[in-house]
């Protein structure tokens, strides 16, 4: 099974998927955001997506896709994955790659208000205060919980939680 855990940045997702993990038995964390990662050190760089955007490429997907199903497949368990992903497009074609190898998905937003999301971004030690980069997806954040995002998936509110009672919302949801 795979719990993953969207949001924008500043939602808490990586805090909170390193707890759910501790929560779960015989689970592990996969940061897709390492496929991205690899697919920016090949050299000479891939042809350019037209933005800075690793998820616009089209071989992040399915490699998020295979690479989640192999590890599936050698280690079990569970996968706990922290990552943000805003296209609707996106989402569909890793939760159908996902379902095409029958990996049942629980998919959560972390969610919080902007005035929120604002004063964990600007108080960041991680990435540094006011991130421009992580400033930007506020908006289209905004929009696709508007549009599909939230329809999409379980929404906990973390607003006013701490990861810790994150945490355990999430992983009481997925053993209940």
């Amino acid at each position: 099974m795979i719990v993953w855990l969207n949001g924008t940045h500043g939602a808490g997702k990586t805090t909170t998927g390193a707890l759910v993990q501790r929560l779960l038995p015989d689970s592990r964390v996969f940061d897709a955001e390492k496929v991205g990662e690899t697919l920016m050190d090949i050299t000479p760089a891939l042809p350019a997506p037209g933005t800075d955007n690793f998820q616009d490429w089209p071989p992040w997907r399915p490699l998020v896709v295979e690479t989640a199903r192999r590890v599936l497949d050698y280690a079990g368990g569970t996968l706990v994955m922290p990552m943000t992903v805003l296209v609707e497009d996106y989402w569909r074609e890793i939760a159908d790659g996902l379902a095409a190898h029958r990996i049942p998905v629980r998919h959560f937003v972390l969610h919080a208000d902007q005035d929120t999301l604002r004063e964990r971004i600007a108080g960041d030690t991680v990435v540094g205060p006011d991130s421009p980069f992580r400033l930007r997806y506020l908006e289209p954040y905004a929009e696709a919980a508007r549009t599909w995002l939230h329809a999409e998936a379980e929404v906990v509110d973390t607003t006013r939680l701490t990861p810790g009672q994150a945490a355990l919302r999430i992983a009481e949801a997925v053993k209940g």
